[in-house]
Order: C-alpha cells, then sequence, then structure tokens
C-alpha cells in the first residue's frame, strides 16, 4: 500500500513537472509572438508615414530621383517581406532604415526645407516611430533569448523538440548600421 502511494505521488509529481514545462514553453512562446506583432504594429506606421515624407522632401529636391526611388523601392520590399519569414523581414526593414538615412542627408542640403513644418513634422514622427521600433526589437529580442534558453534547456529541450517549439531569430541591426557616423563641422 505504501508503494502504491509512492508511486502515485512520484505521477503526480511528473504530470506536473511536465505541465509547467509545457506551459513555461507556452507562455514564452506567446510572448515573443506578441513582440513580433508590437514590431509589426510600428513598421506598419513607419511604412505609412514614408509616402508623406518623401512627397514633402520631393518638392524641394526634384532632381534627387535616384533617392526618392531608393527609398520607395525599399518600402515597398519591407511591406511585401510583411508574409515572410522574420530573417527577410528583418533584412528588407534594415534596407528601409539605410534609405531612409539617405533621404535625410538629402533633406539637410536644402534649408527651406529643413525649416518647412511639414517637413518637421514628419521628421518628428518618424523620429518616435523608430524609437518605438527599437523599444519594440529589444523586447522582442528579450522576449526570442528567454524562449530560446528554454528550448534549449535541459530537460526542457527534450520536450520542445518534440512539440514543435522552435527558436526564434534576433531582429539585429546589419554591419553598416553599427557604424558610428561621420560628424564634420
Amino acid at each position: 500500500m505504501f508503494g502504491l502511494v509512492i508511486i502515485i505521488v512520484l505521477i503526480v509529481v511528473f504530470v506536473a513537472v511536465i505541465a509547467g514545462m509545457y506551459n513555461g514553453l507556452v507562455r514564452l512562446k506567446n510572448r515573443t509572438d506578441e513582440a513580433w506583432s508590437d514590431i509589426d504594429v510600428q513598421l506598419k506606421r513607419r511604412h505609412d508615414l514614408i509616402p508623406n515624407l518623401v512627397s514633402t522632401v520631393k518638392g524641394y529636391a526634384a532632381h534627387e530621383k535616384e533617392v526618392f526611388e531608393h527609398v520607395t523601392e525599399a518600402r515597398a520590399r519591407a511591406i511585401s517581406a510583411g508574409a515572410g519569414a522574420p530573417a527577410d523581414k528583418i533584412q528588407a526593414e534594415n534596407n528601409l532604415s539605410g534609405a531612409l538615412r539617405s533621404l535625410f542627408a538629402v533633406a539637410e542640403n536644402y534649408p527651406q526645407l529643413k525649416a518647412n513644418e511639414n517637413f518637421l513634422e514628419l521628421q518628428r514622427e518618424l523620429t518616435d516611430t523608430e524609437d518605438k521600433i527599437m523599444a519594440a526589437r529589444r523586447f522582442y529580442n528579450a522576449n526570442a533569448r528567454d524562449l530560446n534558453i528554454k528550448i534549449e534547456s535541459f530537460p526542457t529541450n527534450l520536450m520542445a523538440n518534440s512539440l514543435g517549439f522552435t527558436k526564434r531569430d534576433f531582429f539585429e541591426t546589419e554591419e553598416g548600421e553599427k557604424a558610428v557616423p561621420d560628424v564634420q563641422f
């Protein structure tokens, strides 16, 4: 009788441990999905602001056609990457960030544009959006890190692999974005 009680207790403890590991994996997976969704929301906001910004700058810098085309193409690639793999979306968004930097570099050459109220407001909105994207990236990367650790840690890794939980890629910047800008006076 005592042996049966011990076996039942061990089975209950085993089931509780398994349930706890599974629930932990599900919780981290859902947090990571939510964090990725937050990035999507901010990227959509960014994509919506860009045509207005390009139109405003175009009015002042009509001969900078190549820059406008590059920004427009990068935006289109970023939007079309939305349904793809996270790695494709990360690459497309990093390309868009580079294109926006070149657009702002062009804008620096036009004093009337820099003083234009519409341009300044769009620039503030875009800066605010970029800050929110960075915060959402950090939140996503923290959740991706926690999920990846859980998936790789023993004994959870035994369950995670068999139940189809997969590691997530980090939303990282490209090498070009890590370079320190050259500021000249």
